[in-house]
């Protein structure tokens, strides 16, 4: 039952900004920490953010910080990403996952995926 759904991404141009969301059922989100994670074509995946049970901790791949700010709502049961400033080098499948702690490098239960291409 436990599920994560990620939506949010599309086409945008250099520049540009995006809400990726990650809306959680079948679990109490204030039990898992949640991470996003990116692969880009030809690229292994690379933690992008990571955030703790109650938003109290988070976490950033030097490659985002500063554009991104992750965020969560445990009431609505979702977990944001704020991308900014988009770049090209952004463009990926980004995935939303839990953690028993934050965490750049590992997840439990996976989302589907969101696709984001910063393009001209």
């Amino acid at each position: 039952q436990l599920q994560l759904v990620e939506s949010g991404g599309g086409l945008v141009q250099p520049g540009g900004s995006l809400r990726l969301s990650c809306a959680t059922s079948g679990f109490s989100l204030d039990s898992y920490a949640i991470g996003w994670f990116r692969q880009a074509p030809g690229k292994e995946r690379e933690g992008v953010s990571c955030i703790s049970r109650r938003g109290g901790t988070t976490n950033y791949a030097d490659s985002v910080k500063g554009r991104f700010t992750i965020s969560r709502d445990n009431a609505k049961n979702t977990v944001y990403l704020q991308m900014n400033s988009l770049k090209p080098e952004d463009t990926a499948v980004y995935y939303c996952a839990t953690q028993s702690m934050c965490s750049m490098t590992r997840g439990d239960y996976w989302g589907q995926g969101t696709q984001v291409t910063v393009s001209s």
